[in-house]
């Protein structure tokens, strides 16, 4: 996969360098831009890849990626536009409850918490993660494919393009795009994933594609007359790179310490997140229909 490896080699780059662009444009033609929360997700993007990657490279995933690659059921040539199809669509579907589980499993929401901590949506806020996704045992929801037959190394890769496609999808300032918008995940649908109104809580999980969305009821549209709020629930006024990383995790271990008994214990830690409660007081009925 020369090619594959090129593309991800040089991506960090180029996604700097049009985060960039869009700040210094946004700057321009609206007069103000968050630059505190721009250097915020440059050194989560920065420590994540040069020293979280590089000196603990281990995560909760990793001995299941390997057992169940020794003891595959059949090792998947991609030499064919089918084979590579269906990595796609299968990527495609693990990261659909990857992401939804991030959002509805406490344990990974902490991670995945500091992509929705920023206040506005721009190119800035799309490589924030965070640093204990892959610690945090994220790669649990792609080990299936590895089972199948793809290669580890294949399905990281994979994972690693779907993210790059998903870096577009950070904008304000795309319209919405016409009949694309019945099968790809678009900036308009991403809108809504990153809302914390109500109306678009907890929707669009799609990577590359917005199918399984429609297909499991969990696609919201973005209208007109709502406009999207952008950041947390409770929104998170910080930009210390520190406190945005671990903010959540740092609430779920109080809670933890907290709670009487293990079956409290067990819920805080893989029930949903403390603000899905608050928030569904808050929903239409219709949007609790559509859970």
């Amino acid at each position: 996969m020369p090619i594959v490896a090129t593309i991800l080699y040089y991506s960090l780059a180029v996604v700097l360098a049009l985060a960039a662009i869009e700040a210094v444009v946004l700057q321009w033609r609206r007069g103000a831009y968050d630059w505190r929360a721009y250097f915020a997700s440059l050194a989560d993007v920065l420590v994540r890849n040069y020293i979280i990657y590089l000196w603990l490279p281990f995560g909760l995933a990793d001995p299941l990626t390997g057992l169940l690659w020794q003891h595959r059921i059949a090792t998947v040539p991609l030499d064919t536009v089918a084979a590579v199809a269906v990595l796609f669509v299968g990527l495609e579907f693990c990261y659909y409850w990857f992401h939804r589980a991030s959002h509805r499993i406490r344990w990974f929401w902490a991670s995945h918490a500091v992509h929705h901590s920023s206040n506005e949506l721009n190119l800035g806020a799309a490589y924030r993660f965070g640093w204990t996704g892959r610690l945090a045992g994220n790669g649990v929801f792609f080990v299936p494919l590895i089972w199948v037959g793809f290669p580890p190394k294949v399905v990281g890769a994979t994972v690693a393009l779907n993210l790059l496609y998903q870096f577009w999808l950070h904008t304000t300032w795309i319209p919405k795009l016409g009949p694309l918008e019945y099968v790809l995940n678009t900036p308009s649908h991403h809108r809504v994933h990153h809302a914390s109104n109500p109306e678009y809580l907890d929707r669009n999980y799609g990577g590359a594609l917005i199918v399984f969305d429609r297909l499991f009821g969990t696609f919201a549209a973005e209208r007109d007359t709502v406009p999207c709020r952008y950041g947390l629930v409770q929104p998170l006024h910080s930009w210390n790179p520190v406190r945005i990383a671990f903010h959540e995790w740092l609430a779920l271990g109080q809670d933890f310490w907290r709670a009487k008994g293990w079956q409290e214990r067990w819920d805080i830690l893989f029930g949903p997140p403390r603000h899905k409660d608050a928030a569904a007081q808050h929903c239409a009925p219709a949007v609790l229909a559509a859970e």
